[in-house]
């Protein structure tokens, strides 16, 4: 019995999967792999490349800013195993990422997508490669304690011909995706010890930072499911209600979507650090219940085609403390004051200082980030994990950046979360959400 055949049994007429094996005769497939320019987005007849997100110019646009970049650093290729950048690049999506996968970008011609055989076909539903670029490794590689996919992958792409070709220079690797292991790192330095493996830098992260006007537009209805959610939540807290509750109603929410929009899957739970737990953040939730005049953060996401749209706000069961109520005003004050101060040709270090005057004439300081990149998330994360809003980062922004501005404190037994998800705009600074900057009474 061929490997995968108690997923695909019967389906000879599969070269992605079956033509590309080892032991399989690849002379000929190798030969036309290097000889095939690259394919373009949409023109193949699959149920993906019917059904994409973007147009094939942006899709190409894309890969050649990727390999522009790539010259920029002396790649000859690169290798892709962030979720969120394989679908930027191909629009490949599925829940697969948690066993080993990699995008193959050479310096021309074809990309070629290695996965598990079995998710190998949903490639072709989601993505606009054509099905000769979608390979999948057999299922006796999966999480074996002596043998590693990669090990695998890294024999296939010598026999598609693409190791000598990728030999004259190093070859990225994303040394700090969420999904790319050490004993994957390993598989292809001992598989293919030609190659110099270096840190690619988040290339194709920084790259994602400046959205195009499709992926604007994308956000903006994530947007319409970031509002649904939040008010959700806001409508479900109250005493005795348990944080288990609100969490589902949030949860219904991010999937119904609001406004027309479809709701997808957030990167992140809904996090809901309460009453003196508040002075931390990125708590879930339990069964406890909502007491009078008790505060809680509120962080969730609204997700659109992958698209994630974050915000915070604090409500309060009742009365809020004193000393919430004060620093309700300072984070207000600041983030109007960034909000005001954001515009193209602005370093991100001036958002951040403008930030930190205004909280050092109340006495405050917040230690963390004030924000970072956001767009496309994959779990664990919605973060694009490049720009941080920050007195260190010399970052310029840029028309087309899109950020989360978290006025977060987080102080002794209490705290105060009110953040904006913003768009930089030609002239200034867009909140993609309109929610009041102050404590939400319920």
């Amino acid at each position: 019995m061929n490997e995968g055949e108690l997923f695909y049994g019967g389906e000879d007429n599969r070269p992605d999967v079956y033509g590309m094996r080892p032991g399989a005769e690849q002379g000929q497939a190798g030969k036309e792999v290097k000889a095939r320019p690259q394919p373009v987005p949409g023109e193949v007849d699959t149920i993906g490349a019917n059904e994409l997100s973007f147009s094939a110019e942006e899709y190409l646009g894309r890969i050649a800013s990727v390999r522009n970049r790539m010259v920029d650093q002396g790649l000859a290729a690169l290798i892709v195993t962030d979720p969120a950048n394989i679908y930027y690049l191909t629009g490949y999506n599925a829940w697969s990422f948690y066993t080993p996968q990699l995008l193959f970008v050479p310096s021309s011609g074809p990309m070629t997508l290695f996965m598990r055989d079995m998710d190998a076909r949903g490639a072709s539903h989601t993505s606009w490669l054509p099905p000769e670029d979608i390979v999948g490794y057999p299922e006796r590689y999966v999480q074996r304690p002596h043998i590693h996919p990669f090990d695998w992958v890294a024999f296939a792409l010598r026999q598609r011909w693409e190791v000598a070709r990728a030999s004259t220079s190093p070859v990225g690797v994303e040394m700090d995706s969420h999904f790319f292991s050490p004993r994957a790192f390993r598989a292809l330095v001992n598989g293919v010890p030609e190659w110099r493996l270096v840190d690619s830098f988040e290339l194709v992260n920084w790259i994602r930072a400046v959205k195009s006007p499709a992926e604007i537009e994308l956000m903006r209805k994530a947007a319409k499911v970031t509002t649904a959610a939040m008010d959700a939540a806001l409508g479900t807290i109250g005493v005795g209600v348990g944080q288990n509750e609100v969490a589902a109603a949030i949860s219904e929410a991010q999937t119904r979507g609001g406004d027309g929009v479809w709701g997808d899957y957030p990167s992140i739970v809904p996090l809901m650090p309460t009453g003196e737990s508040a002075d931390t953040p990125h708590l879930s939730w339990t069964d406890r219940k909502f007491a009078a005049d008790e505060s809680v953060s509120i962080e969730l996401a609204g997700v659109h085609r992958r698209y994630h749209v974050p915000l915070a706000r604090t409500a309060v069961t009742g009365r809020p403390k004193q000393e919430l109520v004060r620093l309700e005003g300072v984070v207000a004050e600041a983030l109007s004051a960034v909000l005001d101060v954001a515009a193209p040709e602005v370093p991100t270090a001036e958002l951040a200082r403008t930030w930190n005057r205004v909280l050092a004439l109340s006495g405050l300081e917040k230690p963390s980030r004030l924000g970072y990149s956001i767009g496309i998330g994959y779990p664990p994360d919605w973060g694009e994990r490049t720009i941080s809003i920050r007195t260190e980062d010399d970052q310029i922004l840029e028309a087309g950046m899109t950020f989360h501005l978290i006025g977060g404190m987080w102080m002794n037994g209490y705290g105060i979360e009110l953040s904006e998800p913003v768009l930089i705009t030609d002239t200034g600074c867009e909140p993609f959400t309109n929610f009041p900057r102050e404590i939400i009474r319920v």
